[in-house]
């Protein structure tokens, strides 16, 4: 199972590269969960983490399917593996195949799209996590996140193991690869190990001073022995 740190800045995405992290991903914070990063940081965060890594960038979760095309596009152009787009509020819902459709165009043919769906997705006003998967398959990406809007309560305390692992197959039926975020903490790892997700995100962990605080070398070299030992911790489970 691969870690994914979301970082900030330049010298955050050092810290996780130093680290161990497996992706880095570009996300302002400050901004909700999917706060999409300045257009003229993301080279520097490049810059800053050379080729040995993938790096993903957030498009945000709000605003215009032109906003989003032009951001995809901008992660496209300094080589991110990966962009990530969201769906909160009913304006963002509504004009989910719109969006999601942009977000494919400015990516263009070398960099992914993530979906991403919330668990607590009543209070986002977001889509539901299952009917995310099917706008994944209609506009191609090749995965889905499963993550928390509010960060006031962690993934597993708002749904049932048993439904996001039913979520990680269906995803997995579909083709696409599974994340799973949402204040996770290591006890959660091995229970995202054990329900079959490809990758764990983490901000709050990873940083000293909460999730608006700074990614910290240490704890995600913590975290990402954690994701590299999950397997053995989820074998102890089934």
């Amino acid at each position: 199972m691969q870690l994914l740190v979301s970082v900030a800045d330049a010298s955050e995405a050092r810290a996780a590269l130093l680290g161990g992290a497996d992706v880095i991903d570009a996300k302002d914070p400050r901004d909700g969960a999917l706060g999409a990063v300045r257009v003229e940081l993301l080279g520097a965060l490049r810059s800053a983490i050379g080729a040995g890594r993938p790096l993903s960038a957030a498009l945000g979760d709000r605003g215009p399917a032109v906003s989003v095309e032009r951001r995809a596009r901008a992660a496209a152009r300094v080589g991110a593996a990966f962009v990530k787009l969201g769906f909160r509020g009913a304006a963002a819902v509504s004009q989910a195949p719109r969006r999601a459709a942009a977000a494919r165009r400015g990516a263009g043919a070398r960099t992914g799209l993530v979906l991403v769906g919330y668990a607590d997705w009543r209070r986002a006003r977001a889509i539901e996590p299952a009917a995310l998967l099917a706008l994944a398959v209609e506009t191609d990406a090749v995965g889905v996140l499963l993550d928390t809007m509010v960060k006031d309560a962690g993934l597993f305390t708002l749904l049932e193991p048993e439904v996001v692992g039913a979520w990680v197959g269906a995803a997995h039926g579909a083709g696409l690869f599974a994340c799973l975020a949402g204040s996770l903490r290591g006890a959660d790892f091995a229970t995202a190990c054990a329900l079959g997700a490809d990758v764990v995100g983490v901000r709050g962990a990873a940083c000293v001073g909460g999730r608006t605080g700074r990614v910290s070398r240490a704890r995600v070299t913590a975290l990402s022995a954690l994701a590299r030992s999950a397997p053995l911790a989820a074998a102890a489970l089934v």
